[in-house]
C-alpha cells in the first residue's frame, strides 16, 4: 500500500513478538510463521512491528529494518504495516524511519524516547518528531506513553503542538488509565475530528470501546488475534453484551501477561503463551530480561484456559 488511507488504522492490529534463537539472534523463519498466522486471521487489519512487544529497544537498525521486510513479504495485501521508531536520539529516529519506509511500512509509531521519563522540554518532543517525519514521507502515530511511566506521557499542550502537523494522523492511545484516555480523546477530537485514536490499553480496552476508539493496536493480538478481532468487532456493532462476554476472556489473559508483578515482562509472557499454545519455541528474549519463571508459566496457562484457548 504506497498511500495509506488513514481509515485502514480502524479495527484490530496486532503488535507481534520477534523469535529469538539460543544465542539471542533472530529467528526469521519462525518469525515469517508468526507474522503470516497473526496476519492472515479474519478480523486483524495490520501489523505493529518493532513495538515493545518486538523488543524494538534492543533490536539495532539493520534487525529492525529485515522485521519491517519480513512482515511486508509475510502478510496479505491490504493489511497495513506500522513500523515502530524507537530511539535515545532523533538522528538515528530518523534513519530508523528511513529504513522502515525502504523496507515496505505503510505509516510510522513515534515512540518518545526514555529519557523523556525524567523530564523534557515540549520543544524537544517537537524536534525529534520534526527530524522523522523529514525523513520519509510516511504518515505518523504518536505514541502515548503510560501514565506511570514519568513525563513521557505527552500532556494536553504538548498534544496539542504533536498532532497540530497533517501528516500526523493519529495516536496509540496507551496512558492505561481510563481517565487519561478520555481526556486526552476528547481533546484530540476536539482540535482534529479526523484524528485517529487507537485504544491500546489491554486491560481497560472494553472501557475505551464504550468511550469510543477507532481502532486497537495491541501485543495481545499476536496471542489471540481471532478474540481481539471479534472482540472489536463486537464493540464496533455496538453489540455490549457479545463485547463484556469477549471482556470476561480477555481480562484474566491481560492481566497475566501485563499487570502481575513484576512489571515489565510482557514480551517474554507473549512468548511464553505462543509456547503453550504450540505456535513457539522457547521464550527467549534479550538480556536484560531473565526468562520466564515456572510461577509465571503457570499463571499464563491458567489464565489462557480461562480465555478459551487450547494449551
Amino acid at each position: 500500500m504506497s498511500r495509506l488511507d488513514p481509515s485502514a488504522m480502524r479495527g484490530m492490529h496486532a503488535a507481534t513478538i520477534v523469535p529469538m534463537r539460543a544465542d539471542f539472534s533472530i529467528d526469521e523463519p519462525a518469525l515469517a510463521r508468526h507474522i503470516a498466522q497473526v496476519s492472515n486471521t479474519p478480523g486483524i487489519r495490520g501489523m505493529l512491528v518493532n513495538g515493545h512487544a518486538g523488543e524494538n529497544f534492543v533490536l539495532d537498525a539493520q534487525e529492525k529494518q529485515r522485521v519491517v521486510e519480513i512482515a511486508r513479504a509475510e502478510s496479505p495485501h491490504g493489511c497495513v504495516i506500522c513500523s515502530g521508531v524507537n530511539a535515545e536520539f532523533s538522528l538515528q529516529a530518523a534513519e530508523d524511519a528511513r529504513r522502515a519506509e525502504a523496507a515496505g511500512a505503510d505509516v510510522l509509531l513515534l515512540f518518545p524516547p526514555n529519557s523523556f521519563a525524567l523530564g523534557h522540554d515540549p520543544a524537544a518532543a517537537l524536534l525529534h518528531q520534526q527530524h522523522v517525519l523529514g525523513a520519509t514521507r510516511l504518515p505518523l502515530l504518536l505514541y502515548g506513553a503510560p501514565i506511570g511511566a514519568g513525563a513521557m506521557a505527552y500532556g494536553p499542550g504538548e498534544l496539542k503542538i504533536l498532532a497540530a502537523d497533517p501528516r500526523v494522523i493519529g495516536i496509540k492511545e496507551g496512558s492505561w488509565e481510563v481517565a487519561a484516555y478520555e481526556a486526552n480523546r476528547r481533546l484530540l477530537k476536539e482540535l482534529r475530528p479526523d484524528f485517529i485514536v487507537m485504544g491500546s490499553g489491554d486491560e481497560h480496552l472494553l472501557t475505551s470501546y464504550i468511550v469510543g476508539s477507532d481502532g486497537s493496536q495491541v501485543s495481545l493480538a499476536a496471542v489471540a488475534p481471532r478474540l481481539c478481532a471479534d472482540f472489536f468487532a463486537a464493540a464496533e456493532a455496538q453489540d455490549w453484551a457479545q463485547a463484556r462476554s469477549l471482556h470476561e476472556r480477555i481480562y484474566p489473559l491481560a492481566r497475566a501477561i501485563y499487570r502481575d508483578a513484576p512489571g515489565g515482562r510482557a514480551t517474554a509472557r507473549l512468548k511464553a503463551c505462543l509456547q503453550l499454545l504450540g505456535q513457539g519455541e522457547v521464550p527467549i528474549v534479550r538480556p536484560p530480561q531473565p526468562p520466564v519463571t515456572m510461577v509465571e508459566y503457570e499463571s499464563l496457562r491458567t489464565a489462557l484456559a480461562v480465555s478459551g484457548l487450547a494449551v
